[in-house]
């Protein structure tokens, strides 16, 4: 079973930036499709950003657009979140997840593999 795990959290001030990426334990062709999503203390996840694998096309929430990049290493296993310009609405729990099959989107119902999650913190 492939393994996700996160890092590249942190605080931050409005206006800044951070990088959150992905690792994954294992190379698998299963894998379609890999995503960050977030949530907020008393709201509901919300897909960030997805990529897919082989054709590098992505998928971004309206919230992000513009202002985060979703990328992969495929050497590394790993796909990284480059978030600029953050604000405070920004701030939540980060999780990387995984989808096997030819799905590409921000629907949480597809993917089956889960990171941890990483806290990124936007202070005003």
């Amino acid at each position: 079973q492939v393994q996700l795990v996160e890092s590249g959290g942190g605080s931050v001030q409005a206006g800044g930036s951070l990088t959150l990426s992905c690792e994954a334990s294992t190379y698998t062709r299963s894998i379609g499709c890999m995503g960050w999503f977030r949530q907020a203390p008393g709201k509901e996840r919300e897909g960030v950003a997805s990529i897919y694998m082989n054709t590098h096309l992505t998928r971004y929430a309206d919230s992000v657009k513009g202002r985060f990049t979703i990328s992969q290493d495929n050497a590394k296993n790993t796909v990284a979140l480059q978030m600029n310009n953050l604000k405070p609405e920004d701030t939540a729990m980060y999780y990387c997840a995984a989808a096997t099959g030819s799905y590409l989107g921000l629907d949480a119902d597809y993917f089956g593999i889960w990171g941890q999650g990483t806290q990124v913190t936007v202070s005003s």
